[in-house]
């Protein structure tokens, strides 16, 4: 366990080898104990590479009260990881809310950044993709009360704070991202979450001399049968050569 510098304790796996490190930044809600972190796990041990995960706080078994949390805060998570925990030079590997966290790292740790892999990208997704869907009783919860819940279609419940919202504003991706090094954005067509065009849209932000928009045309928001976790794999090892 990691302790932040406030007292919660980020609950992260390292595992050494060649470099680049690939880090692997989960979704929102999600842990890394999820079917693509486990699968890149793997892989890394086979390949001998470096490889770490952790848990945002408020997520698995990393402390902190969700509701106290905020892409602002799990921003911090990650560079806290990269500075004490990650080795070298990094590959980010973000799925979903961690697309978002790994561009944001990205630009706050831009020399230690040597590629990134993006799997259904939901940068910007409490302002661009989720506010515009929430029905009206939903939005006056959230600004009346603080917080809005509701059952996820990927099991338990969902919870959306004020906090997340207001947070989201204040971290939105800029119009223009420079980055040197190679890209590759990883989205299925059929993503009912995070829809093709948003992150088609991202990848005419990034600005960079290898990018690559690998797509799945019946890929859903998991991305995760085995052809899917072929099409990782095989992204990954692309990138090892940052």
């Amino acid at each position: 366990m990691l302790d932040r510098g406030d007292g919660v304790r980020l609950a992260y796996e390292r595992r050494d080898g060649r470099g680049p490190t690939f880090v692997w930044l989960s979704g929102y809600r999600s842990e890394m104990t999820g079917t693509k972190a486990q699968c890149l796990a793997d892989w890394a041990r086979g390949r001998g590479q470096s490889f770490v995960r952790f848990d945002y706080s408020g997520h698995g078994a990393s402390e902190g009260v969700f509701e106290d949390q905020d892409i602002e805060t799990w921003r911090g998570d990650a560079l806290a990881i990269f500075d004490r925990v990650a080795p070298g030079r990094l590959v980010l590997v973000g799925s979903s809310l961690g697309g978002w966290i790994a561009l944001l790292a990205a630009l706050a740790r831009p020399t230690r950044i040597a590629g990134l892999l993006l799997i259904a990208p939901a940068w910007d997704f409490t302002e661009r993709l989720l506010w515009p869907r929430l029905p009206d009783a939903a939005r006056r919860a959230i600004l009346e009360t603080g917080a809005w819940e509701q059952p996820s279609p990927y099991g338990g419940t969902t919870m959306y704070s004020k906090r997340l919202f207001e947070a989201g504003r204040r971290w939105l991706i800029p119009e223009r991202i420079a980055f040197p090094g190679p890209v590759r954005i990883f989205q299925g067509r059929r993503d009912p979450d995070v829809p093709w065009a948003h992150a088609q849209a991202l990848a005419e932000r990034i600005e960079s001399p290898n990018l690559r928009f690998i797509t799945r045309e019946d890929g859903d928001h998991r991305l995760s049968t085995p052809d899917d976790l072929g099409v990782l794999r095989a992204a990954a090892d692309e990138l090892t050569q940052a």
